[in-house]
């Protein structure tokens, strides 16, 4: 869209070198010059024609719809504002126009200067007419576009929550930031990716204000997306591409779930310790484990999609090495019960070397509870034992 700004008066002919009535014999000689291209008077008419195109090339182009334009304020009657815009006429504000711009239009008054977009040409009054709530909409748009290339920050209050992500209003234009644009402390961390759950994380964040960028800017489709990402944060590919498998490195505490751990390794890049990698023994809660801030030392265990998974028992000794040389099937060894899940029951042999025994075995999970108690100490024989993959089953052996 352009915005035209009238009020230039145009030239007149005389003054750009073009005579208005032509005189005695000029026929004659421009018809001469037509006929005789290399004679004295040929340098005039080339001049008498650059004159022409340079005033044509100044007159202002019409306005048309859609265009913005501005001119002053002459006349503001109940139902109709009238605008100067020289040198096409007048512009006028009326019918649905006026009375979706009234807030706008009783802070007006005569003399001032408005912008106004133009929706109707050619009217039979002759008027143009034009929408100031449009116009004020069109600029809008157009600061976001500006605000995108400047990578303009905003300190903005989160109005409303859904599935998705957060609903914030700029300018009267309602905007959304997507969950994924969101900082890794306000990222719903949840582990089965429960939708009401994310929800109610996100409406936490309802009311508080967050520094945002925009991102996404779709006038037609009234879309505005937000970040809450540094538009400075290098491309978090770029980031990951300097880190190999086996990296040993220190990071930074930065979220804790319950299904793992969220380190910060540098600026714009987070990894995830998954709980079963924070330790080669049972972890029930990592958040008794570790503190926002706390420096933890973590082995890159895999990289994906941009995306870096960590651990923090790799660079521990792995017990099951050790269990390799000390264990074998059939054996019968003594293991505490440390944990119920819905297979069975898990028993430690030693710290970080723990096998299962199936529900299956005791028909119910009422039956293995009443054989099994936690914390207790039992006999069992090895059924399965497979260092290499760390896996191990157990069958519990009845006392005599």
């Amino acid at each position: 869209m352009s915005l035209f700004s009238f009020g230039k008066k145009a030239p007149t002919l005389e003054e750009v070198g073009v005579p208005t009535q032509p005189e005695a014999g000029v026929g004659k000689e421009i018809k001469k010059v037509k006929r005789v291209k290399k004679t004295k008077e040929a340098p005039e008419a080339n001049q008498a024609n650059e004159a022409i195109s340079s005033y044509l090339e100044k007159i202002p182009t019409p306005p048309a719809i859609d265009d913005l334009v501005e001119g002053s304020v002459i006349s503001i009657d109940k139902g109709a504002v009238y605008v100067d815009l020289p040198p096409f006429g007048t512009g006028i504000i009326y019918g649905r126009e006026f009375q979706n711009a009234r807030d706008i239009i009783k802070k007006i008054n005569v003399g001032d200067i408005v912008a106004g977009k133009v929706v109707g040409v050619g009217g039979k009054e002759g008027y143009i007419e034009i929408s100031l709530k449009e116009a004020r909409q069109a600029i809008i748009w157009n600061e976001a576009e500006d605000a995108i290339r400047e990578k303009r920050t905003f300190e903005l209050p989160i109005t409303d929550a859904n599935k998705g992500g957060l609903i914030i209003n700029w300018q009267g234009i309602t905007g959304f930031l997507p969950a994924s644009q969101l900082k890794p402390e306000h990222y719903p961390r949840i582990s089965d990716g429960d939708k009401d759950k994310i929800l109610d994380e996100l409406k936490k964040l309802v009311g508080e204000k967050l520094s945002v960028t925009i991102i996404g800017v779709n006038p037609k489709e009234g879309k505005l997306i937000f970040s809450e990402k540094s538009p400075e944060t290098k491309d978090k590919e770029n980031i990951v591409s300097r880190y190999a498998l086996g990296d040993e490195l220190t990071g930074e505490v930065t979220g804790l779930v319950d299904f793992g751990v969220f380190v910060k390794i540098e600026e714009g890049l987070e990894g995830l310790v998954h709980i079963s990698e924070i330790d080669w023994g049972l972890v029930e809660n990592p958040k008794t484990m570790f503190k926002i801030g706390e420096k933890v030392k973590v082995k890159v265990i895999e990289i994906k999609d941009g995306k870096i998974s960590l651990s923090i028992k790799a660079l521990k000794e792995n017990p099951w090495r050790e269990a390799e040389k000390k264990y074998k099937k059939d054996d019968v060894v003594e293991g505490v019960i440390i944990k119920f899940n819905k297979h069975g029951a898990l028993a430690s042999i030693e710290e970080g070397v723990a096998g299962l025994i199936h529900i299956s075995e005791f028909g119910s999970e009422e039956k293995l509870r009443e054989k099994l108690e936690m914390g207790k100490v039992y006999s069992f024989k090895i059924t399965l034992f497979d260092p290499k993959e760390q896996k191990m089953a157990l069958s519990y052996v009845e006392k005599k």
